[in-house]
């Protein structure tokens, strides 16, 4: 310990030269050294942050002193992947200042990339695809086939996150093919990537094999370094195989290398997985504490994923068989807080994951624990306000029913009114700031819509900005904009109103159609659910999609 403090004292204590204005100093013991060897040592003072320190400073400041704006945003990067949490996106920030002055379509596009594998590791999705585009724009116009395949990696777990895991499947196999003789930890990276994918397919066998033969390749290639992350999919997957006993011992197995990690995200996994197994084993108590692990994790990072809000359902459950009813609530209360963030980040995927509970019914629950929590039976007050408010909401129902009948009849009339041209989205002339856009950009895009439009591309099922974005190989907020000023709509309702006018000319030419349910002709339009079709058909024509029909029929009768 002395020893390591003399050292440190003694670079200090060198021939120092200015580096930069800011009035750090490098030692004279490291004023020779080349990048390299500050690099490595910055690696392998993990557990010394305060020499480390000095290195990461060194390797910066020589890089400014040489005015090399390669090494420059390598200095910040290196802030980046040894700083807290809340320094993190200031040096990334810097990386991209650094490179734009560069005018270096690669040092761009990868700086803007690291921006976004850090809000990938952050959790934060939205911004991470943000940049992950960014960064492709300026990519794509280099030959540099290293960072071209990175970015496919990072659009790929986006993908995977996304719930297109057949698309990230493919992406994970060409990175493979190229890491495979380039890079060895983004080999093993995405060897792992594409076993979580089969196992969210439900390839469980191929998810087997991926999992040993990245086991196998890592010690073949002497990199250990995702061996427990293997192991840790491979237990995630004997659970889905109903190999409860081994999924536990395979994941308490790895959790370990996660925690000294600060892999936050596949440590509440873990937990989940080792307390599902448990939970299956009919062992509720052994359950409990991995659930309550997950939970705090979710407090504390506010990481949440569509399998993982399983775990308050189950605790809700434990609970409620207990006849806990503080506890129920307050995992009621949890799951409202998921719920909520589950449908900001996957809106288009909320129709896929099995709810034991909707959020009408939670919020129910919630209300009727909370009054038996305060035990305030006031049986003769609410007894009678619920017989006035039925009373009332009979003759409300009542009044309402015959209105809508007049609205919808004023609405049926003015649409059969309208031409097949005049059902189309028109553009407006909308004020939305999309004089900043190029020119060249804007007609590139308004193009590509067009062809869209025409080719009915709309159909398609789980349609999202995010996934048009790709397809259309441009920028989100330059999409939005565009289809905003001159389609008069946000994305969603663009969308909508692009597959409702397709059923609408079907049902008018197409007399079987008319007998479809609206779960097909949800079906028919692309739609996720049939609540998303018969909401967005409410929306675009003011009427419920039955009554369309059956004016329809009397028509044609």
């Amino acid at each position: 310990m002395i020893k390591k403090y003399l050292f440190i004292l003694s670079l200090y204590l060198g021939n120092p030269v200015c580096a930069q204005q800011n009035g750090f100093k490098i030692p004279d013991t490291l004023l020779s050294k080349d990048y390299n060897y500050l690099f490595e040592h910055i690696k392998a003072l993990e557990e010394d942050s305060v020499t480390q320190s000095l290195y990461l400073q060194s390797f910066l400041h020589k890089a400014k002193s040489e005015k090399n704006p390669e090494k420059i945003i390598n200095g910040y990067k290196n802030y980046v992947h040894h700083s807290p949490e809340n320094l993190k996106l200031v040096y990334a920030d810097s990386m991209i200042y650094t490179a734009k002055k560069s005018m270096d379509n690669a040092l761009i596009g990868s700086a803007y990339l690291t921006k976004g594998i850090m809000f990938y590791a952050q959790k934060k999705h939205n911004y991470a695809l943000d940049n992950y585009l960014v960064a492709n724009n300026f990519i794509s116009k280099t030959n540099d086939k290293y960072l071209t395949y990175k970015v496919k990696y990072s659009i790929a777990h986006i993908k995977y996150y996304l719930g297109f895991y057949d698309d990230a499947v493919s992406l994970f196999i060409e990175c493979i093919a190229y890491f495979k003789e380039e890079n060895t930890r983004a080999y093993l990276n995405s060897l792992h990537s594409l076993g979580l994918c089969h196992n969210r397919i439900g390839d469980y066998g191929f998810c087997t094999e991926t999992n040993a033969k990245g086991i196998l390749e890592g010690k073949r290639l002497a990199n250990d370094e995702m061996k427990h992350y293997f192991i840790h999919s491979e237990g995630i997957n004997q659970y889905s195989k109903n190999n409860y006993v081994s999924a536990i011992k395979k994941i308490t197995y790895s959790l370990p290398a996660l925690l000294k990690n600060k892999d936050f995200a596949n440590e509440a996994v873990g937990y989940f997985y080792i307390g599902k197994s448990y939970w299956d084993l009919k062992k509720p108590q052994m359950a409990l504490p991995y659930f309550i692990k997950v939970d705090q994790i979710f407090v504390a990072k506010g990481y949440i994923r569509p399998d993982l809000r399983e775990n308050y359902e189950l605790l809700i459950n434990y609970y409620k068989s207990k006849n806990n009813p503080k506890s129920e609530l307050h995992y009621i209360e949890r799951l409202l807080k998921a719920d909520s963030i589950l449908h900001t980040n996957f809106k288009y995927l909320s129709s896929r994951i099995h709810k034991e509970y909707d959020t009408k019914e939670l919020v129910k629950q919630k209300k009727k624990i909370e009054n038996l929590l305060d035990r305030r039976k006031y049986n003769d007050f609410i007894f009678t306000g619920v017989i006035t408010f039925l009373f009332l909401s009979l003759l409300f129902i009542a009044y309402r029913h015959i209105r809508n009948k007049n609205i919808y009849k004023q609405k049926f009339e003015e649409l059969m009114k309208k031409s097949e041209a005049t059902t189309k989205v028109e553009a407006r002339n909308i004020s939305t700031g999309i004089e900043e856009i190029n020119k060249d950009t804007v007609a590139s895009l308004l193009k590509q819509l067009e062809k869209f439009e025409k080719g009915k591309k709309f159909l398609e099922k789980d349609l999202t900005a995010a996934k048009l974005t790709v397809a259309f190989d441009s920028n989100a907020k330059y999409l939005s904009k565009i289809i905003y000023h001159y389609r008069g709509k946000k994305f969603t309702k663009y969308i909508n109103d692009l597959k409702i006018d397709y059923i609408i000319s079907l049902l008018k030419t197409d007399k079987m159609l008319r007998n479809y349910t609206n779960k097909a002709l949800a079906e028919e339009a692309g739609f996720s659910s049939t609540q998303r079709f018969a909401t967005a058909f409410y929306s675009k024509t003011g009427m419920p999609t039955s009554y369309f029909i059956e004016e329809l029929i009397k028509v044609d009768s």
